[in-house]
């Protein structure tokens, strides 16, 4: 007998978890537009991460070639393993996603398709364009206020590191509201479906993706100094690697050249520059570095 997802969960025992970000998916109707947006087929390899009660999981499996799925929860990880485990295209990795090393999925997934757990969204995006070299979409549920970050307009006031990152490497497809009835329990946040793509031929080296990353998170750790401040003034865990062999009062100089050279006014900020300029300047600082002129 085929139960839906809420009686699922109550047989099984499981209660949401919270602190795991745990909102399941328990509407099937909301499965086509997902299936639709992702444009799912069966030659896709597809990534899921916290499938929860596999409601996603049952139609990603029916039209897919292959399915990595990610849980973190061994009661629901068990839940799985009993619902879908006879599949030959279905595999389980009972295992944390953010410290799961995503580049090491075989084959790798073309498509990331997920309704995220909430409190790690932005950083696993942010993983997943490092380490998923072979994905070329992501269609996503994510907090609504995390889903307008990553394409914030530059100056905007929800533009920031997320925001240059993932317009660096990615387009916008579309983004539409879903309702918190499609959940259980219902999210206290309001929710959307995310769609964007790799950009074509845009493949960032491991070492370059991480230059890129680190300049930026210098960049907006004072969100509210000069770009020139931030950069000098970042925490050490941030601070860039070419400057800490600048002696410290010659540091400001450097970096007010480097923006200079870019054509950078000196006294701009870290928001005021689109993603194209953050990726020059990780470009000249890349320079710098290999010829040893720091």
């Amino acid at each position: 007998m085929n139960l839906t997802p809420m009686e699922r969960l109550r047989r099984s025992g499981v209660t949401p978890d919270r602190s795991l970000g745990q909102n399941f998916l328990i509407d099937p109707n909301i499965l086509d537009v997902i299936e639709k947006t992702a444009g799912l087929g069966s030659d896709d390899s597809v990534l899921e991460v916290g499938p929860g009660l596999g409601v996603l999981t049952e139609r990603l499996v029916g039209r897919c070639a292959l399915v990595h799925c990610v849980e973190l929860d061994r009661r629901l990880a068990a839940m799985l393993v009993e619902e879908f485990g006879g599949l030959a295209n279905f595999r389980l990795h009972q295992a944390d996603a953010m410290k799961f090393p995503l580049g090491e999925l075989d084959p790798q997934p073309a498509k990331f398709v997920s309704n995220l757990p909430y409190n790690v969204a932005a950083p696993l995006v942010m993983k997943s364009l490092e380490e998923l070299a072979g994905a070329r979409l992501w269609c996503l549920m994510l907090q609504k206020e995390i889903a307008d970050r990553f394409f914030a307009a530059t100056g905007a006031a929800n533009y920031g590191g997320i925001s240059v990152m993932v317009q660096l490497l990615c387009l916008k497809l579309s983004s539409r509201h879903i309702s918190g009835s499609v959940f259980y329990p219902r999210p206290r946040v309001r929710s959307s479906l995310l769609a964007f793509r790799r950009r074509e031929g845009e493949s960032f080296t491991t070492s370059h993706f991480r230059l890129v990353r680190s300049l930026v998170a210098a960049s907006f750790s004072h969100r509210r100094k000069t770009l020139a401040n931030s950069l000098v003034e970042a925490e050490s865990e941030l601070a860039l690697p070419v400057l800490s062999r600048i002696d410290t009062s010659s540091r400001k100089k450097f970096v007010e050249k480097l923006l200079g050279d870019a054509g950078i006014a000196s006294n701009a900020r870290p928001q005021e520059l689109a993603p194209g300029q953050y990726e020059e300047l990780a470009m000249m600082i890349s320079n710098i570095e290999d010829s040893g002129n720091a």
